[in-house]
C-alpha cells in the first residue's frame, strides 16, 4: 500500500495552512511585531473577551503551554490585561487593553486585505463553496472525534 503525500488531504491542508500562515506572519511581524499565535489570541479576545486561558485553548486549539506563553508576552507588551474574579481568585479573565484594542483595530484592515488577496482569483461562487466545504470538513472532524 502506498501513500502519496501530495494527494493526502491532511498533508495538503497542513502545508496549505503553513504557507498561508507564513505569508500572514510576515505582514504581522513586520508591521506590528506580532507572531501568528499573538494575533490569534488578540483576535479571539477582540470577539469574545473576557476569556480565561482555558477558553483560549478551547477556541484556538493551541496547546496550553503555547497559550500561556503567548498570553504572558501580550501582558508584558501591555496589549492584554489579566484580572481575578472576586468570587474565585483562581479564575483569571483576560481582556484587551486600550492599546491592545488599538492594535487589533489597525490589523483588521490588513487581515481583510490579505484575505482578499488570497481569494482574489476565485469567483464569489468558488469562495462560498470553499467556505461551505471547510465548514463541512470541520463538522465532520467533530463528528469523528465524538
Amino acid at each position: 500500500m502506498n501513500l502519496s503525500l501530495e494527494e493526502y488531504l491532511p498533508y495538503r491542508l497542513a502545508v496549505t495552512s503553513a504557507k498561508v500562515s507564513g505569508l500572514i506572519a510576515k505582514a504581522y511581524e513586520t508591521r506590528f511585531g506580532l507572531t501568528i499565535p499573538q494575533w490569534r489570541l488578540l483576535a479571539v479576545l477582540n470577539e469574545h473577551a473576557p476569556l480565561s486561558q482555558q477558553d483560549l485553548v478551547n477556541r484556538t486549539l493551541m496547546d496550553k503551554v503555547n497559550v500561556s506563553r503567548t498570553v504572558s508576552s501580550l501582558i508584558t507588551r501591555g496589549l492584554v490585561t489579566k484580572k481575578s474574579q472576586d468570587n474565585d481568585k483562581r479564575f483569571q479573565s483576560l481582556t484587551l487593553t486600550k492599546e491592545g484594542q488599538s492594535v487589533v483595530d489597525e490589523i483588521i484592515p490588513v487581515a481583510k486585505d490579505l484575505e482578499h488577496s488570497l481569494l482574489g482569483t476565485f469567483s464569489k461562487e468558488e469562495i462560498l463553496s470553499l467556505d461551505g466545504l471547510l465548514r463541512a470538513l470541520w463538522s465532520r472532524v467533530d463528528e469523528i472525534q465524538k
